[in-house]
């Protein structure tokens, strides 16, 4: 279940906003820019199943949303725990890589969760909202937008990924170190399921 945190970006030591309704979180997230929305889960697809069969599973959502917005390109990244050799150091660099408070500047981060779950936190007018996505969310954060991810200590996700540029992914870190002063991906599914959320 999608979760919605909002704190003063001061630091959470005051929580101003905490729901798990759809409609509640697509309007407190209107207002800056960003999309939100929940798309039919496709039974038939596994979390690890190749990135063809993904996107071909959720094309009509895809075709909708990039006639929408004029994406230029779509692919498929995943994350799954494995026993394989160097899997722990894989892990840590990718997630290591987008925890930092950055932007883009050319592009919109827009992702489809098909399995699994991630958080970004969104730092704007003020306030750091944490969305925790998991399957069935589709997030779009515009460009410009001061934010960061966070996969958690053992990722575990598949992700539908829509760019309006060739070259994808382009970072443009903002040297805050704000992130370090919030709950991270683990403390955040660890208090929901001590909430009973889970």
């Amino acid at each position: 279940m999608t979760l919605l945190t909002t704190w003063p970006e001061s630091g959470p030591g005051t929580v101003l906003r905490r729901t798990s309704e759809p409609a509640e979180i697509a309007a407190a997230l209107a207002p800056a820019g960003v999309r939100y929305e929940q798309w039919p889960l496709r039974a038939d697809v596994a979390p690890d199943a190749e990135p063809a069969a993904v996107l071909a599973a959720y094309r009509p959502e895809i075709d909708r949303l990039t006639a929408e917005e004029g994406f230029v390109t779509v692919d498929v990244a995943a994350l799954h725990p494995s026993e394989a050799p160097g899997w722990a150091e894989t892990a840590r660099a990718a997630r290591q890589k987008f925890l930092a408070e950055h932007t883009h500047e050319d592009d919109d981060e827009v992702r489809f969760f098909v399995a699994g779950a991630g958080v970004f936190y969104l730092h704007t007018g003020g306030e750091v909202h944490a969305v925790l996505c998991e399957e069935g969310d589709l997030l779009g954060v515009p460009r410009g937008t001061t934010h960061w991810f966070d996969m958690g200590t053992r990722p575990s996700f598949t992700a539908i990924r829509f760019f309006h540029e060739e070259d994808g992914w382009v970072g443009t870190f903002t040297g805050d170190d704000i992130a370090l002063r919030f709950p991270d991906f683990d403390t955040l599914m660890a208090g929901r399921a001590e909430r009973g959320t889970a």
